[in-house]
Order: structure tokens, then sequence, then C-alpha cells
């Protein structure tokens, strides 16, 4: 499921990762699968880490994730904060008003805001995983119950950067947990 991955980053992490789904209802097959495909699609390594600078955030030439900076559709609003709420964590928390309203969610308050490196602390990127998950969970199932593998990684990603990865990951662990006779 996760080939170019090291264990140990699965044996440290996937411990958080399974907690956080317990404790938001979601610890069953689609959604630990959904959970699963999301790191491996978001990360490849199973660590938690900050969205590197690429031709989708970054102009040429330009400062570092200045094309987030005035994103106003993710709660931007000058200069810096492209930088300063890039992606972060196992999905790659991306915006203002995505760090406070999951932040808000997990009763964290403001703490991601004045804080975004929490983002990347596995606990907490777990718990930001599991959370926006749950906020999507409705429209997921269903794209999940209609075998849309596609349409649910749109609704977390936005787009199919890392669709390959993700599908991948599902339908290994879906044939996985299946074929031993676990099917939630």
């Amino acid at each position: 499921m996760f080939p170019a991955t090291p264990i140990k980053n699965i044996q440290t992490h996937l411990p958080q990762v399974l907690t956080a789904l317990k404790k938001t209802k979601l610890a069953d097959q689609e959604m630990i699968l959904m959970a699963l495909g999301t790191i491996r699609a978001e990360t490849e390594g199973f660590v938690p880490i900050s969205e590197g600078i690429s031709k989708y955030n970054t102009a040429p030439g330009g400062r570092p994730f200045g094309k987030y900076d005035f994103r106003k559709d993710i709660g931007n609003n000058g200069t810096g904060d492209g930088d300063k709420y890039k992606g972060r964590g196992f999905i790659q928390l991306t915006g203002k008003s995505n760090y406070l309203s999951i932040g808000q969610k997990l009763g964290l308050g403001t703490k991601l805001v004045e804080n975004p490196e929490l983002a990347n602390d596995s606990t907490v990127a777990a718990d930001i995983l599991a959370m926006f998950l749950k906020v999507k969970e409705s429209i997921v199932r269903q794209d999940l119950a209609k075998s849309d593998l596609a349409a649910a990684r749109k609704r977390v990603n936005g787009g199919s950067h890392g669709l390959d990865r993700f599908s991948s990951t599902y339908k290994a662990g879906f044939k996985l947990t299946t074929s031993t006779g676990d099917r939630g």
C-alpha cells in the first residue's frame, strides 16, 4: 500500500491516525482507506510535511507561495499569508480560513492560525486529517459507494493531484481487508 515508505514512519504515525479516526467515528473500512490513500497521495512518506514550492503556488522569480497570498477563497488576505498558511500535515491543510475552521472544530480555537506549524505535529496532523474527512464525510461516502475514487479524491484535494497513488492505496487496502473477511 505504501511501497516507497519506510515502515518506521508507518509504525510511528499510524496509531495517531487510527486514534483520530476513531474519535471522529470514521474508523470503518471505507474511511480508514480514504485516510490512508489521502496520506499516500499527499505525503507518500507517511509523515506530516510542509508543502513544497511549485509552479502552482509560486510565480517564476516570485516570492515563495506568493500565488496564495491574496486567495480570498482560502481566507488569505495579504503578502505573507501564502507562506504562513501553505499546505501542512497529512492532508496539506492550506489557507487561513481552513486553519481557522478546522482548528475551531478540533477545539483549538485560533491556535492553528497563530502557530500554523502545529499542523505538522503528528497527533495534530492526524486530528486535522480526521476532522477534514468528517466535514466531507457524507459526500465522500456517496462517491465511494459509487466507486468514484476520482470524485472522492477531489473532495479532499480540489483536483486530481496524487489520484494514482490514492487509488492504488485504496484498492490495495480494500483487497487486503476484504480477502481477510474484514468488511468494516
